[in-house]
């Protein structure tokens, strides 16, 4: 067998062995032994990143956790991350070539060229040998295409806007977060405080509706007044374990949102409740400004119309002829070749005469882009102004509703104490007892839901105008230093004070 039949065998058996490979490439599914493991590996390393609780939960540090280890976070920092890398990337692309290469070749045959006399030739016709069975190469080329340079650097400046618009939805993903944060941590607050109520209140029901079930056996009254009691009793049982069952899940809520472990044993702090109606007194066109400069939305869409205008750029820039300029430094040890180094300039101009008609429709359809996204950015400002608005109507309405659901939470809880003291001097029924007793923990629910909502509006409020608190690389700092961040950046919202925009900006 001559090497030429060699080399087939080896290229057949090579191929078969490839297709057999790809042949047998089959979806594999995870184990669920595999699925567990890597569920117990994100427990332990969850576990040994979050530092644990030493005291009470307070807001500011709940919202500083939230900051430093949400898992939804990290995501959002990781896709910046990876914005920023996909820029590096793209910035490299804009550099002109330098290949090195290196080959070798091996023929079994000479590599034979025919000759031919022509008129007036001294060449002796027949065949002559050009080519080294046995060669090495090397080469070290430079090139650079002013087309490709071109588009490579409004592709850079894309992949820059890009890494910025990660950095707006990194800062939307945060407004979203501290609001919820702020939610589940006073619906956790009025879990603690109306819980033992709650517990207390239904015992003293319980009581009352087997006392009442049992004057109904006895026959000592009508029958209908022990049957009307029991159905008042019920209701309030009702009414009260719905109230439970509403609080039951703010504490995993809460749990989820700080990145604290499952089941988590700790306790909260109650703020003191402070409805800043400040904001209220505000010039609007100063916010409708502050949401124009720093909302996040906004932003995005103005960094979405450059992204547009330098798309039609690049579809123009296709249009013109390519321009390449090449060196080339080479060697061979071909001993049939005389000047084994040589070094190598060139120049080329090209030009895709079939690109010339597809370059209206491209032109056009650049121009339709960039018309879309400047409607995208008005319809995007016209909704954050009107955000700016319904966020302050929001926040004035669901301050006044806090306030008087505050005023009913303390009459009824007075009310609650007179008929206490009177059913303990057995001046009063039982059963108005209870019913007092449950409106006063509804009346104190209400205004804990209330409180709620304000601060959700607060937060939506500080969410559309484009504040956040102020926290730089929160992942390195310690978390002591994150809470002072939040302390510091709720006490500027306290203190209804926007952010100084550039001077000479007017709206």
């Amino acid at each position: 067998m001559n090497h030429k039949q060699n080399f087939k065998l080896l290229a057949t058996t090579l191929a078969v062995i490839t297709l057999a490979g790809c042949a047998n490439l089959k979806p594999e599914a995870l184990q669920d032994a595999a699925i567990v493991q890597q569920a117990k590996t994100v427990k332990e390393q969850q576990a040994s990143a979050v530092e644990p609780i030493s005291g009470p939960l307070t807001l500011e540090e709940a919202i500083a956790r939230a900051i430093k280890y949400n898992a939804e976070r990290q995501v959002r920092i990781l896709e910046e991350a990876m914005a920023y890398g996909t820029m590096d990337l793209a910035n490299f692309d804009m550099l002109p070539k330098l290949m090195a290469n290196a080959g070798y070749r091996n023929r079994d045959s000479d590599l034979l060229t025919n000759l031919r006399a022509g008129p007036n030739s001294p060449i002796i016709p027949g065949s002559t040998i050009s080519s080294a069975r046995q060669a090495t190469t090397t080469d070290l080329s430079f090139t650079w295409s002013l087309l490709d340079f071109g588009q490579s650097y409004y592709a850079a400046k894309q992949s820059g806007d890009r890494v910025l618009i990660a950095t707006e939805r990194r800062r939307k993903a945060l407004h979203n977060l501290v609001q919820d944060v702020r939610t589940a941590y006073w619906r956790v607050v009025a879990a603690e405080k109306l819980g033992q109520s709650i517990r207390d209140t239904m015992s003293e029901a319980e009581l009352a509706l087997k006392s009442s079930e049992s004057a109904e056996a006895s026959a000592m009254r009508s029958p209908l007044e022990p049957l009307r009691f029991q159905r008042q009793l019920l209701e309030n049982l009702r009414m009260l374990e719905l109230v439970e069952h509403e609080l039951s899940s703010a504490r995993v809520e809460l749990s989820t949102l700080a990145a604290l472990p499952a089941g988590s044993s700790f306790t909260v702090v109650e703020p003191q409740a402070q409805i800043n109606t400040k904001w209220l007194d505000m010039n609007p066109a100063d916010m409708e400004l502050q949401a124009v400069v720093n909302n996040p939305d906004m932003r995005e869409s103005l960094y979405n119309a450059r992204i547009a205008r330098d798309e039609a750029k690049k579809a123009i820039v296709k249009m013109f002829p390519g321009v390449s300029f090449s060196y080339g430094a080479r060697t061979t040890n071909d001993e049939y070749i005389v000047n084994q180094r040589w070094n190598e300039v060139g120049a080329q101009l090209s030009f895709n005469l079939l690109g010339v008609m597809s370059a209206p429709t491209a032109k056009r359809l650049a121009d339709m882009g960039i018309s879309m996204a400047d409607q995208r950015q008005v319809a995007t400002q016209m909704a954050v102004i009107s955000q700016v608005h319904i966020a302050r109507l929001n926040y004035a309405n669901a301050a006044k509703q806090y306030m008087r659901a505050d005023k009913i939470a303390k009459v009824d809880g007075r009310m609650a104490e007179v008929v206490t003291a009177r059913a303990k001097a057995e001046s009063q029924s039982r059963q108005e007892s209870v019913a007092q007793q449950t409106a006063s923990i509804l009346s104190a629910l209400r205004r804990y839901q209330a409180l709620s909502n304000a601060q959700a509006a607060a937060s939506r409020l500080q969410a559309t105008l484009g504040l956040e608190p102020a926290v730089q690389a929160a992942q390195s700092m310690p978390l002591p230093e994150v809470v002072q961040a939040v302390q510091k950046s709720l006490k500027t919202w306290e203190a209804a004070e926007l952010p100084k925009l550039p001077a000479g900006l007017s709206w």
